[in-house]
């Protein structure tokens, strides 16, 4: 029988998913509410896949993901999420996830995603594939720009960053609050790694981005 971990904040869905599974033979052997307890729990149990959410409190689904495949280089992961947009998508797949699933999947679909992944094959949702074919057929290769985790207005921000400029007059180049690019830097620093300014501008600077 396959195992299963399930990861998501929210428990009337949490609960739903699992009748889901254990009714396709699933075994759902432990169930998380944020990221950090996802990663002790698949780490612990070393299920078949791990069914994860992006947008959890605290530590967020890709972030996760990647911390389990540090830790443990054969785990299975599907994302499962209502989050569709091409960054995140992106940074999920960087992060080591074999299949990327909206909510909004039926039962049947959720199964063969789940049976897939745990087989270690990679499987994307009707809407993921059809964004990942607008993407690449439009020219834009994943590898072309730096850093492809960070989304345009990170890149733009981590850029000025690099060359020197404080929060202030990084606003006052492009026209942003102060708090808008705090929160930029800081969302630069959780998909980057890094604990500092200082790292952050070594890592763009040898990434080209400076």
């Amino acid at each position: 029988m396959t195992t299963a971990v399930l990861v998501d904040d929210h428990p009337v869905f949490r609960r739903g998913l699992a009748v889901l599974l254990e009714e396709l033979d699933v075994a759902v052997v432990a169930e998380a509410a944020d990221g950090e307890a996802g990663v002790r729990a698949a780490l612990d149990h070393r299920p078949d896949v791990v069914l994860m959410d992006i947008q959890m409190p605290g530590t967020d689904g890709v972030t996760a993901t990647r911390r389990i495949l540090d830790a443990w280089p054969d785990a299975h992961v599907l994302m499962l999420t209502m989050v569709a947009d091409d960054e995140a998508v992106f940074a999920a797949i960087r992060a080591g996830a074999l299949g990327y699933l909206l909510k909004g999947a039926g039962g049947a679909e959720i199964g063969r995603a789940v049976a897939a992944v745990a087989a270690g094959e990679a499987v994307y949702g009707p809407h993921v594939a059809r964004r990942l074919r607008a993407f690449f057929s439009a020219g834009a290769a994943l590898a072309a720009q730096p850093f492809p985790e960070l989304s345009d207005g990170e890149r733009q921000v981590l850029r000025l960053v690099a060359a020197g400029l404080g929060n202030q007059a990084v606003a006052q180049r492009l026209h942003l609050s102060e708090k808008t690019v705090r929160n930029r830097v800081s969302g630069i620093f959780a998909k980057l790694g890094v604990a500092t300014r200082a790292e952050a501008i070594v890592k763009a600077r040898e990434g080209g981005l400076a």
